[in-house]
């Protein structure tokens, strides 16, 4: 990790931290909205704000360790940046399998219906919170390189594009729940999902893994 000053340290110390307070409800809020609806979509976003929830613990914890252990040797530090960067990847990779598996197999069997107007809501505060995100780790990154920040900046690129695609899918069984297209409407939110958040994982892999080398080297 590249050498930060003490306000750029605290500033991203603080995002990941309220990035991490903010993702604290979301599974218990997309957790009744399952209940209230039988949307594929709906059960898979929950599995994955799950998953996300615990790989921003990591990484506001590894970031957090590293900043106050500044004379830590280069290569723990790379292995703990890697990590971090990993258990974004891996959240990534793991609801990205869980949608597509989910999305597979209740495609004949689901039929969305019920109240998905919490699911919408939540998708869209969800929507307007991670794009603030994406732009702000954004600007963090163009004032200095950091492998966690970077693997954020990916992990919030594919929450704003998630959510945006829960909308659509959630949008089209409240408009029309018992239409016959509505049903593969769903799928294939889910479908498109997990497309995005494999790719998405491999791309915070491999930043993990450049990331910390280059970070290695810098040390």
């Amino acid at each position: 990790m590249s050498t930060l000053s003490k306000e750029q340290a605290a500033n991203r110390e603080k995002t990941l931290l309220a990035a991490l307070l903010l993702s604290i409800w979301a599974p218990l809020a997309t957790g009744v909205a399952v209940v209230l609806s039988r949307s594929i979509t709906q059960l898979a976003d929950f599995v994955r704000r799950s998953v996300e929830l615990f790989a921003l613990l990591i990484s506001w914890w590894v970031f957090r360790y590293l900043e106050r252990n500044k004379a830590l040797d280069p290569r723990k530090r790379a292995r703990l940046e890697k990590a971090a960067g990993f258990s974004v990847a891996g959240a990534l990779c793991c609801s990205g399998a869980t949608m597509l598996l989910l999305s597979l197999s209740r495609l004949f069997a689901s039929r969305p219906g019920g109240n998905v107007y919490p699911g919408l809501a939540i998708a869209l505060l969800g929507l307007m919170t991670n794009a603030w995100f994406w732009r702000r780790y954004q600007k963090l990154m163009r004032e200095q390189y950091s492998s966690i920040i970077d693997a954020q900046r990916h992990l919030y690129c594919a929450k704003t594009f998630m959510d945006l695609c829960v909308i659509i899918a959630l949008g089209a069984v409240a408009a029309s729940p018992g239409h016959p297209a509505t049903r593969y409407v769903d799928a294939a939110g889910s479908a498109v999902l997990s497309v995005y958040l494999l790719w998405s994982g491999i791309r915070a892999a491999q930043t993990a893994i450049s990331g910390a080398v280059s970070g290695e080297r810098h040390d």
